[in-house]
């Protein structure tokens, strides 16, 4: 029989290092977050204009910092549950069959 140990493979040279990070006098390991910036993502317009103007209320998410954009969604989402609920009302289902 041959030994065999379970210890794990020594890291190689470049995964021990850590990648380099700019921090700030006298801050250790503190960073400072990127500034927001747009994704740019195409919006393509639906034909529904209450659907649109919501999609484009997506956009302001892009000049706000990521502890924004949970506003921004849940106002969009709120605007399109609203708009499916309408189509319920403006086109009732089926009519049940014989």
């Amino acid at each position: 029989m041959s030994d065999v140990t379970d210890a794990a493979p020594e890291p190689d040279e470049e995964q021990a290092t850590a990648p380099d990070v700019e921090t700030a006098p006298g801050e250790e390991g503190a960073f400072e977050p990127a500034a927001p910036a747009p994704l740019g993502v195409e919006r393509l317009p639906t034909g529904r204009p209450a659907v649109d103007a919501l999609l484009e209320r997506l956009g302001d998410a892009d000049s706000l910092a990521a502890d924004g954009h949970l506003e921004v969604y849940e106002d969009v989402h709120r605007g399109l549950r609203a708009e499916l609920t309408s189509l319920d009302a403006v086109r009732p289902g089926p009519a049940p069959g014989p």
